[in-house]
């Protein structure tokens, strides 16, 4: 097997090493190298990217204790230089020794286990085996930015089999031989294969942004270093723009954004009740007619409200009560109801003449038209 550069040191960025071995698996590339800093896809951390020469490594994999790096085209074999996509390693290794703090500390306060853990390229997710409150959940946040705080150290070895059964250390599955094991000092002793900053406070900050309950346990979302700081900046933007919006305080946005909505459902309220009584007014004007009945209101007349009038106006004309609400240039909704026409029978027909879409009951149908209200008007007419 290659030799594993990342274990040595995992702040290797830069590297010569020689390609012994480049297959065609049938969908690409399969490089092996005698050296590596590539770290290969594992305990719940994608693959490195990078460079062999110039060429691209897009993803790594270990498999039958063969390293092997997925190259967008063929690679000579030989001596290169190779690197790997720092920016994306850091943030994954602050990441990832965050979530130790994080998982070391509920593990010692709870007695909880972490059964899952994912780091996506935006976010981390993290599952533990019981429940925690909100209260919990802020505690341990705040712990976990002491130990960043702290700037304690983080480091690896690799005990000897016979040594293991006296080291208490965290671990997803059951293992007995070349046994990683990863410490924060003071925090969490873990068995893990990643690569990890060197002391917390690279880190730079934890931030646990959501909560649900899983599987009779909890998962958390958290955000490290780099990532935390790019979503605080993302909703700072978005904090000063709200802020901007409701002539309020930053500070005050959110005592701002329940008094808006507060008095929007106020307004929604008294809407409600002025259409209610302009339909009323309507309803209480219709007479019994041989013929259709056709009315026309602004698209905030929902199709609840056209069908209280509709209710009303079919049973007073003979054939069609149809009611819409929209514009020419957005288009129409509509109800249409009829005590002697069977309209489900007949609504092919009348979307046709609409250029309609929608579909009911014989009694009553809706739907969509995108005529326009001459066009409309003049199909009820006649």
């Amino acid at each position: 097997m290659a030799e594993k550069l990342y274990y040595i040191d995992s702040y290797i960025k830069d590297f010569v090493a020689v390609v012994k071995s480049c297959v065609y698996d049938g969908e690409r590339w399969c490089v092996e190298l005698d050296k590596t800093a590539f770290f290969p896809e594992g305990g719940g951390q994608a693959a490195d990217s990078g460079y062999i020469g110039n060429v691209r490594v897009f993803d790594v994999q270990e498999k039958d204790r063969k390293i092997l790096h997925y190259t967008e085209s063929e690679i000579a074999e030989g001596e290169y230089s190779c690197s790997i996509d720092w920016e994306q390693r850091f943030r994954r290794m602050q990441n990832h020794s965050g979530e130790h703090i994080v998982s070391g500390l509920i593990n010692k306060r709870f007695g909880y286990d972490n059964v899952g853990f994912h780091l996506a390229e935006d976010y981390v997710t993290l599952d533990f085996n019981g429940e925690l409150t909100a209260e919990d959940i802020a505690d341990i946040e705040f712990a976990a930015n002491k130990a960043v705080w702290e700037n304690v150290r983080i480091y690896a070895v690799f005990p000897e089999p016979e040594m293991l059964d006296s080291i208490n250390y965290r671990s997803k599955l059951e293992l007995t031989e070349d046994v990683r094991i990863v410490t924060v000092e003071g925090y969490d002793v873990c068995a893990c294969c990643a690569p990890h900053v060197r002391r917390t406070g690279e880190i730079g900050i934890i931030k646990i942004i959501d909560h649900m309950k899983h599987r009779g346990g909890v998962r958390l979302t958290m955000l490290c270093g780099s990532d935390a700081y790019k979503d605080y900046a993302r909703k700072q933007e978005s904090a000063a723009e709200i802020s901007a919006l409701l002539s309020a305080k930053r500070d005050d946005i959110a005592t701002a954004v329940k008094k808006f909505y507060n008095d929007l459902q106020n307004e929604k309220y008294q809407t409600a009740e002025l259409k209610k009584s302009i339909l009323k007014a309507e309803s209480e004007k219709l007479t019994a007619i041989d013929g259709n009945y056709c009315f026309f209101y602004p698209a905030a007349f929902d199709i609840n409200s056209l069908r209280t009038l509709v209710n009303e106006a079919m049973k007073l004309c003979s054939g069609v009560a149809a009611a819409f609400s929209g514009s020419d240039e957005t288009g129409y909704n509509y109800v249409m109801g009829s005590a002697n026409i069977d309209l489900r029978a007949k609504s092919k027909e009348i979307n046709a003449a609409i250029s309609g879409r929608g579909g009911g009951s014989p009694e009553m149908i809706q739907g969509s038209a995108k005529a326009v209200r001459a066009t409309l008007e003049d199909y009820f007419k006649n």
